[in-house]
């Protein structure tokens, strides 16, 4: 991989000198902006960055508004969406359509929740007592000592930690929300290696649905990190091997009273986890910890579509049981991709063939949330394209853009549920045939449309790229091979500054069309003076955007001159 990666820098070198000796302007310049059209402050906002945006030479705006559902907005999104247009028009700087969502799909899942990615629970102990069948623990699971009640001078039952108790972990008798006692965490600066943390092994069922929780408070901690990551985490790992099972953000303060927190997973092919809460690099501040509960949970984000399909069987007749004769029709109806409430119960129905006190195996596919808000959308579910059809067209008609940017980035689930299974693809292949029927959908609208796209999942040089493990967050399995499966006429957004050549190199050696994002809030320009030079390296690259996931314009004006005016071409 490395020497196919150095043949396509070189290759990227090459064309780069061939083109021109000297550094071009790209036709492409652009700003991200990410706003609503329904709030008039934010349609004033940009008023002034398209201002800014012109003035300095830059032609064009990536505008993300949430453009997969158009028909659910409000009036006053179209009003605002008029006005924006007109500023746009005024100024000469075309909009760019930010659409066709994967990864960060809460356009498509305003439409049905039920099109979120699956992963799948099998042979789950339902027992019917009363005409209703909940969920029985198989088995019992729990925290050793979660309420940090048993303890010794030297040792806390059931927990390891960094740091030695007494030194950064103390047991704290005056401080507690639950018992006699909770654990407290300070001098976290004074050690090494991450000393604020607690850690535990538990024994768990395979493809069982579990829900951690607990009490935290904090005081003077650390400050999140300048995209709202805090520095205190919760992580479950598969014990055989590392695997992370968890990507959830609890957004905990740096100075705050008892809150409980509370994080689902699945336990996929492990029989054992760890489980690791407290704080990763951390430097100033104490937490306490308290009332840890580790629990089987069941039907909880529930997903019902075709390719997720719930079985529920009779554990020892092996009967499948029918859906509205034998029992309701089961759903969650707080659906949100969160675990801090509980799934609903499997109603018996009268005249159906499940008997009371009968124990059932239930098998189910559930959603789950990245970090804080993302839950990437199943590939594979034929409702998905007609939703995107129907968003393309109220695109065309509102906008008529001549350019469409295809939003798939940071694809961090699928490939799990039935729907995808049952196609016997790859997830790289599975990937590629979802960004070639975007593109068919844009072009049976505007067959001329030019067609942009994020680069990471069709890069190996960066998250389609092989993987220690062969997973990608909740993927199972690699996105290998997607940039063989994509139209050719794509023009590729990297946004990678460690691996620019490399992925410049990767796209144009293929025959792509490339831009570059800057990545992405720096109180400076050294990143886009970089990329510049990295562009002028390589064949085919088209444009470069001022791309901010914060709202930080206040160097857009000197961007803007830096790609627009003339520059020496600096080879590397």
């Amino acid at each position: 991989m490395r020497a196919y990666a150095g043949l396509f820098i070189l290759s990227a070198v090459l064309l780069g000198a061939c083109a021109r000796e000297e550094a071009s302007v790209y036709p492409y310049r652009w700003v991200y902006v990410s706003k609503n059209p329904a709030r008039q402050s934010d349609v004033e906002e940009i008023r002034q960055i398209v201002k800014t945006a012109s003035e300095h030479g830059l032609n064009g705006m990536y505008f993300s508004a949430g453009f997969d559902r158009l028909d659910l907005q409000p009036p006053e999104y179209f009003q605002g969406l008029e006005e924006i247009k007109k500023i746009c028009s005024s100024y000469g700087v075309e909009i760019i359509p930010r659409c066709l969502d994967v990864g960060y799909n809460g356009s498509v899942l305003a439409h049905n929740k039920n099109l979120a990615a699956g992963i799948p629970v099998s042979g789950q102990l339902f027992v019917v007592k009363a005409g209703e069948a909940r969920l029985q623990a198989d088995p019992p699971v729990s925290m050793v000592n979660g309420g940090f009640e048993k303890y010794a001078k030297d040792r806390i039952d059931g927990f390891r930690f960094p740091a030695k108790v007494g030194e950064v972990v103390f047991v704290d008798r005056e401080v507690f929300t639950g018992g006699k006692a909770s654990l407290r965490f300070e001098n976290l600066g004074d050690y090494p290696d991450d000393p604020g943390r607690l850690i535990q092994e538990v024994t768990v069922h395979p493809e069982r649905l579990y829900r951690l929780s607990f009490q935290v408070k904090t005081e003077g901690l650390d400050p999140s990190d300048s995209f709202g990551s805090g520095r205190f985490r919760v992580q479950v790992r598969g014990l055989r091997d590392g695997r992370q099972l968890t990507y959830f953000d609890p957004r905990v303060r740096s100075t705050g009273d008892w809150r409980q927190v509370t994080v689902g997973f699945n336990s996929k092919d492990y029989d054992q986890v760890e489980v690791c809460v407290g704080v990763w690099e951390g430097k100033t501040g104490k937490f306490w910890l308290d009332e840890m509960r580790l629990e089987e949970i069941g039907l909880v984000n529930l997903l019902r579509r075709p390719g997720t399909p719930l079985t529920v069987q009779g554990e020892k007749n092996g009967i499948i049981y029918e859906e509205g004769r034998d029992y309701a029709p089961v759903a969650d109806p707080e659906l949100d991709f969160r675990f801090d409430h509980d799934g609903p119960v499997i109603e018996v129905l009268p005249g159906g063939r499940i008997s009371e006190g009968e124990r059932l195996r239930v098998s189910y596919y559930h959603g789950i949330t990245v970090y804080q808000s993302q839950v990437t959308a199943c590939m594979s579910e034929p409702e998905l394209y007609e939703i995107w059809r129907s968003a393309v067209r109220l695109i065309d008609k509102n906008l008529s853009p001549a350019k469409y940017f295809l939003s798939v980035d940071e694809v961090r689930a699928g490939g799990t549920c039935k729907a995808c299974t049952e196609r016997g693809m790859t997830m790289g292949q599975i990937l590629g045939d979802c960004i070639t029927r975007q593109a068919e959908i844009v072009r049976e609208v505007n067959p001329r449309a030019e067609l942009f796209i994020w680069s990471d999942m069709l890069d190996p040089n960066h998250n389609a790229g092989e993987r220690q493990g062969n997973y990608y967050y909740h993927v199972d399995g690699t996105f290998q091979g997607s940039w063989e499966n994509i139209p050719k006429d794509l023009v590729i957004g990297c946004w990678w500054h460690e691996k620019r050549y490399e992925s410049l190199g990767h796209f144009s050696g293929l025959g792509f069309r490339t831009m570059a994002c800057g990545y992405y809030d720096a109180d400076n320009l050294d990143n886009d003076r970089t990329w510049l030079e990295a562009l002028d390296a390589t064949g085919g690259a088209c444009g470069i955007m001022y791309t901010t996931w914060l709202d930080k314009y206040e160097l857009l004006g000197e961007f803007g001159d830096l790609v627009s005016g003339p520059r020496e071409n600096k080879q590397p």
